[in-house]
């Protein structure tokens, strides 16, 4: 049944659009009260075999049969049909029905003087209560059963006591009140319902528009450079579903100084997105006024700038960065991040150059702990740089992607431009990983000759 009902989708429905979302729940609700109708009417078929006459079973049998019939149809036009204004008209069919049958029981029982009628009372209460619709809806379906009781009856033309027929209308319209009464107040609770849904959305799309902005001026920002003096580059940064922290620059500056920087926030959000974008800043001016510096200077003048910033947020984020000077036929490094590979042309194996040094906006002066590192390079050297989001994408069984690799694809496709080696990596892990959990940098540099 469970499989049955998901069968009939749901519309999306708009802030202002109440008539819709109630018509979604009331037609989510028939489904159930067509369930509990064609369990619950043949199921009193077997009351029936110990407390009524042996020569109306059958008669009821039909009834029961019959009705139960009708009632599983409808139950599957509701599983196979989409939501509408009318859905509501399937309560008044329900009602019809199951309590048609019980009042012509009433009838074949003695009239307004069989105490059958309680079992329409349950179908007043049944109706009413789990159908969220307006109050008038619940004053005509309590009519209509009160209403065919009646008429069955005075058509019948039997003899009643009219004691009993007060006491039993006295009961059912009780029942009636009592089923309106509530069906009021659930109403209007769904209404509130609504009215606190909407706002919901309303600020959850607000916000949702914030982090698609934050999320564009970060992508915005990143390099487009594919080419410095002496090196060929393809990057690509792949964010995460929030605004995520990763950063990567690709700086040619006035004096001819070359640098390539990376780094990680730690976390994710706009907070993490706010530290890039100053870092991407400071690093933008500081190795504009370090010329021919080393890049332990440079990290060193952006940690101050981050330290404070943190500070002043009250933020307890940190970012791995490191910073590559590349030098015609040398890079220098400094930093801590991850590691970077190094494909030889000329031995045509891969090598691993560990980055040394500390996080960045942990402590006010870092120059201790930063070491550069110089690494000569020839032409056809493939450099590789990513962040953690590739090497700790994971794939169903839990399994890392590891840098082991990110070695393998650039052993394969290291003679292949830099752009192509790029997605090869990208399409690998792609691939590889379940979800995308975080942000996901690559940056390929190929050493060439100088054009």
């Amino acid at each position: 049944m469970n499989k049955l009902i998901q069968l009939s989708p749901e519309p999306e429905f708009t802030t202002d659009d109440f008539d819709t979302y109630l018509a979604t729940i009331i037609h989510g609700w028939l489904k159930t009260l067509a369930a509990f109708a064609y369990i619950l009417v043949p199921a009193f078929f077997i009351l029936d075999q110990y407390t009524m006459p042996p020569e109306l079973v059958p008669r009821f049998g039909f009834y029961r049969l019959a009705s139960t019939i009708v009632v599983l149809i409808q139950f599957f036009i509701i599983c196979y049909t989409r939501p509408s204004r009318w859905s509501y008209i399937h309560g008044y069919f329900i009602t019809i029905n199951v309590g048609g049958i019980i009042a012509l029981m009433t009838v074949d029982l003695g009239g307004f003087n069989a105490s059958y009628y309680a079992g329409l009372n349950l179908v007043i209460i049944g109706v009413n209560l789990l159908l969220p619709w307006k109050a008038i809806h619940s004053v005509v379906n309590s009519a209509i059963v009160v209403g065919m009781y009646i008429s069955f009856n005075v058509l019948a033309g039997q003899p009643f006591d009219p004691r009993i027929l007060t006491n039993n209308l006295f009961f059912m319209v009780s029942t009636a009140i009592l089923a309106v009464s509530i069906n009021h107040v659930k109403y209007k609770l769904v209404k509130k319902e609504f009215s606190l849904l909407a706002e919901l959305k309303n600020a959850r799309d607000a916000l949702w528009s914030e982090m698609e902005l934050a999320k564009q001026i970060q992508t915005a920002l990143l390099p487009d450079k594919d080419r410095v003096k002496g090196f060929d580059i393809a990057a690509t940064m792949k964010p995460a579903k929030e605004v995520g922290g990763d950063y990567y620059d690709v700086i040619e500056t006035p004096t001819g100084d070359k640098w390539i920087t990376m780094g990680d926030v730690s976390g994710h959000g706009v907070g993490s997105g706010l530290i890039m974008m100053m870092a991407q800043t400071s690093i933008l001016s500081a190795v504009n006024k370090c010329s021919n510096g080393r890049p332990s200077d440079v990290l060193k003048l952006v940690n101050s700038v981050i330290r404070e910033n943190i500070s002043r947020l009250g933020s307890d984020h940190y970012m791995t960065m490191m910073a590559v000077r590349l030098n015609g036929t040398e890079m220098i490094v400094s930093g801590k991040h991850q590691d970077i590979i190094v494909y030889r042309s000329a031995t045509q194996n891969t090598e691993v150059i560990p980055t040394q040094g500390t996080w960045l906006g942990i402590a006010d002066d870092i120059g201790d702990h930063l070491k550069d590192v110089t690494t000569s390079l020839h032409n056809g050297d493939v450099i590789v740089m990513f962040t953690d989001g590739i090497t700790e994408a994971a794939n169903t069984d839990g399994q890392l992607f590891g840098q082991v690799r990110i070695e393998q694809v650039l052993n394969h496709c290291a003679h292949f431009p830099v752009g192509k080696i790029r997605d090869k990596i990208m399409e690998s892990v792609e691939s590889f990983h379940e979800e995308q959990l975080d942000d996901m940098t690559v940056v390929v540099i190929k050493k060439c000759a100088v054009r």
